[in-house]
């Protein structure tokens, strides 16, 4: 079993902060969703031409992969097209020099809920162009389970549709659950043959909103999350995303992801 964090849940790190603190509690991976003030990787120093070789080096010698960048990049806005375009070559160039194999996108708005509409023919469309841009580098986008395509044999038929072995799926296991009421096993025959990275969390319904929870004090279902994934032979990594760049009340990074580690290995 694999694990990493995203960088969301350290945003007052320093890199150095985040790579020491993954290596000292045994992690395998960082997911990268920015460091500082910097959101976007491609503008995170350490990652710079300059820098790189010895940010390379660095997580070589502590033995730590970066599995995914993971990115804010929205497809379905046709307002922004040029903009993505730019935004999805550039995260595609820095993963392949980077060796990363995945690059998170999102097929609707970058909030969990389902709200508004999607056209779903323009971000078929969308994914598949970017798709074949991230298979001349070898690089593989995975569209979230977020929004209108956390309903997930909805996932399934876009995925299905754009054919592509360069655009698959990251399971975010709360959004499934929470708004389409999905157990771990329907999520898993809708889009399992499609998934290539997790995100794990935990989260209570509080007032009509989910609030999230340190692992194990919410009431996802995760041991049948996870059960249903080593069940099935899913090799890929689990990450936490703890959202503390997004709502500071959220308990602290050093708390949290030691705490994931032992829940984590108690199921290895």
């Amino acid at each position: 079993m694999k694990i990493s964090f995203s960088t969301l849940g350290c945003p007052r790190w320093s890199w150095n902060d985040i790579v020491t603190t993954a290596a000292d509690l045994k992690y395998n991976g960082i997911e990268v969703r920015g460091v500082g003030k910097d959101i976007s990787a491609p503008s995170i120093p350490q990652f710079g031409a300059d820098m790189l070789p010895a940010t390379k080096e660095q997580l070589k010698k502590l033995g730590l992969e970066i599995p995914c960048l993971t990115s804010d990049i929205c497809l379905h806005v046709r307002e922004r097209e040029d903009e993505v375009m730019r935004e999805i070559a550039a995260y595609i160039d820095l993963a392949a020099v980077m060796g990363v194999p995945y690059i998170r996108i999102m097929g609707c708005a970058g909030v969990a809920q389902p709200t508004g509409q999607v056209d779903a023919g323009y971000v078929r469309d969308m994914a598949a162009r970017c798709g074949a841009l991230a298979a001349e580098k070898g690089v593989t986008l995975l569209m979230e389970t977020n929004g209108v395509w956390a309903q997930t044999d909805k996932l399934r038929r876009l995925l299905d549709d754009i054919d592509s072995p360069n655009v698959a799926a990251l399971w975010d296991v709360n959004h499934p659950y929470r708004y389409f009421g999905e157990s771990a096993q329907t999520t898993w025959d809708n889009v399992g043959k499609y998934v290539r990275h997790m995100h794990l969390k935990d989260s209570v319904m509080q007032d009509g909103r989910a609030r999230y929870a340190i692992l194990g004090y919410g009431d996802l279902p995760l041991e049948q999350i996870i059960e249903t994934t080593q069940k099935a032979g899913y090799e890929g990594f689990y990450s936490l995303e703890w959202l503390k760049r997004w709502d500071v009340t959220l308990e602290e990074p050093g708390i949290v992801l030691a705490h994931y580690v032992s829940y984590m290995r108690s199921f290895a």
